[in-house]
């Protein structure tokens, strides 16, 4: 069977349907990882406000409803369909860059360059969208009346109202600084892992949907342990009040490191772990059968 010309517009397309079985499948443990991530660092003989993952998603569910979990979905589900599809057109872009013709296999320092160029893409629409989100995550109130924020858009207004675009655009740096390298790893791994587990003589559309699922988790683990710390202190700086720490993340390593060490980067470890197997098998198990259906329905695409 030929191999199927690359394509731009398939893989902004398989991207973006792979960016929205994510959320779907990964919401409520990202709703956990942001309230371990903000919570207040308990007074002398006072308890946590949450004890772990166990209990964040059971004081939750007990407080808000199961729907609790969901909170703040409305925000990446809106925009995570242009994210991964600019993800994917980027990794796909880094790739062509490199390439002196459309078949050469690169090697693994070259497809983490071209992820790295991904991560670089999705930072613009992806900072302000990350900043709503966990502002609407760490809202505990059981009452729709007593929030601060009634959803996304009014979040949106009431943040620039604060301090205009800056304010929306809080954490840019931060986000770059996690997604860059975090998103090298990410393609690097599901690569590799595409490469060992092909049937050998075959290609990539030979992969077995188990498969896929195996190395589409693998690959979001691999992610995640490199975008953790940079994406506690990420989180801890776009849920910050208006104001705080004027120099950015660089305050924000400050105060974290001098008042609960260097662990504390890696706050929320638990929910992270556990949502990135299954969010991200389902984001690339999303992206292949996508991109099947478009190379099978639109060859010319």
């Amino acid at each position: 069977m030929p191999k199927t010309k690359p394509s731009a517009a398939k893989d902004f397309i398989s991207g973006g349907v792979g960016g929205v079985c994510t959320v779907v499948a990964g919401h409520p443990l990202d709703t956990i990882k942001v309230r371990l991530q903000t919570m207040p660092v308990p007074k002398p003989g006072e308890a946590p406000l949450f004890k772990g993952t166990f209990d964040c998603a059971m004081k939750t569910v007990r407080k808000e409803g199961f729907f609790g979990l969901y909170k703040g979905m409305a925000a990446p589900i809106t925009g995570v369909a242009p994210i991964f599809a600019i993800c994917f057109l980027g990794f796909g872009i880094g790739k062509r860059l490199q390439q002196k013709h459309p078949d050469e296999e690169l090697s693994y320092p070259q497809l983490f360059k071209a992820g790295m160029l991904a991560g670089v893409f999705t930072t613009v629409i992806m900072a302000p969208g990350e900043r709503i989100k966990c502002l609407l995550q760490i809202q505990q109130e059981a009452s729709v009346a007593d929030r601060k924020y009634k959803g996304p858009v009014d979040c949106a207004k009431k943040i620039y109202r604060e301090g205009g675009i800056r304010s929306v655009y809080r954490g840019t740096f931060a986000t770059l600084l996690r997604d860059v390298p975090a998103t090298g790893m990410y393609f690097t791994s599901y690569e590799w892992l595409q490469r060992v587990l092909t049937p050998a003589g075959g290609d990539r559309s030979d992969m077995s949907i188990g498969r896929t699922i195996v190395a589409g988790g693998v690959a979001g683990i691999f992610n995640w342990a490199v975008a953790i710390p940079p994406d506690v202190l990420k989180s801890r700086l776009q849920t910050a009040p208006h104001g705080a720490f004027p120099n950015g993340i660089r305050d924000v390593a400050k105060v974290i490191l001098r008042e609960e060490g260097i662990m504390s980067l890696y706050k929320g470890f638990t929910p992270i772990m556990l949502r990135a197997f299954p969010a991200n098998a389902a984001c690339f198990l999303g992206y292949e059968v996508t991109l099947k259906f478009l190379n099978y329905a639109v060859p010319s695409l």
